[in-house]
């Protein structure tokens, strides 16, 4: 087929690499523009245009669609259909209608739950026992879609957003080709209206640890904000940010640190598997330990 791709960040190359290898011809890549980045603060183009310029591939980055100009060069295209991960515009009714079969959209959950920015980090929050990927025909709405395929995988008790995230890609760039191949014979699912939540955009707010909560609930924020933005604490003044935890045996006041890198919440304990200090690689705990000693408790 011949297709449109639209994505930026890390999640949607696997699926430009998939679409590419399954031998679709690839008319163009949308992704947002190169942005400020490092220290020097240089454009550094998104990971989709980077891998786009490495295939050979036209690479285009409007601002939005709001000029006639932008929108007509999209219809030019003449797509079978767009392909669209993690593009990072709302896209208008016309751009939505200019391919001959619309749009279809990868999203990282199991459609009607956990709509919008944030799928995997909100599914490791809320605690929820599987996620998954979903392919949707696009519309108007923010992932009101019909789904045409959806395939599940449970979260490990261990798991992070930073390895779901990766196992996601991988799947979804598997099902939109998946997808794409049986087109014609696909049943699109009209999403029900029961269970539906909204997955919001994550707020450095939230990265601070309060120890008071539930140990069950710092797992899953240090799990779900990893590897960014980085669940946080304090331990005497310097900040520290916590990568990876389990839930541990022991109890204590808030905060209280019971052994190692194993931490009193408000009910249970958490054990710290890998941490990152300021201006640090990132390490295991016990490798963190060697080089700092940690006070009796911790903010």
């Amino acid at each position: 087929m011949r297709i449109v791709f639209m994505g930026t960040p890390d999640f949607s190359v696997s699926a430009l690499n998939a679409l590419v290898e399954a031998g679709h011809e690839v008319a163009a890549v949308y992704s947002q523009p190169p942005r400020p980045a490092g220290r020097g603060k240089k454009e550094r183009p998104s990971p989709v245009h980077a891998r786009a310029l490495e295939l050979g591939l036209d690479v285009r980055h409007p601002l939005n669609f709001k000029s006639e100009e932008d929108r007509a060069a999209f219809a030019a295209l003449n797509a079978d259909i767009a392909v669209v991960v993690a593009y990072g515009l709302i896209l208008p009714q016309e751009v939505l209608d200019a391919p001959k079969h619309g749009c279809l959209n990868i999203h990282a959950s199991l459609l009607p739950r956990w709509r919008g920015a944030a799928p995997i980090h909100r599914a490791i929050m809320a605690g929820d026992a599987e996620t998954g990927v979903c392919i949707m025909q696009m519309e108007a709405g923010l992932d009101t879609g019909p789904v045409l395929l959806r395939q599940a995988t449970s979260i490990g008790a261990e798991e992070t957003t930073g390895v779901l995230h990766d196992w996601l890609a991988d799947m979804g760039a598997k099902l939109i080709v998946e997808a794409l191949a049986k087109l014609p014979e696909l049943t699109p699912e009209v999403q029900p209206e029961e269970g539906v939540t909204y997955a919001h955009k994550i707020d450095k707010a939230e990265a601070r640890i309060n120890w008071t909560r539930p140990a069950v609930e710092v797992d899953r924020q240090i799990r779900g904000l990893s590897p960014f933005p980085g669940a946080w604490c304090e331990a005497e003044g310097e900040r520290v940010k916590l990568l990876s935890s389990r839930l541990a045996e022991g109890a204590g006041d808030a905060g209280q640190v019971l052994g190692g890198w194993t931490i009193a919440c408000g009910d249970g304990a958490i054990e710290v598997t890998r941490l990152q200090r300021a201006g640090k690689t990132a390490v295991s705990a016990e490798d963190a330990l060697r080089g700092m000693t940690l006070p009796p408790k911790i903010g």
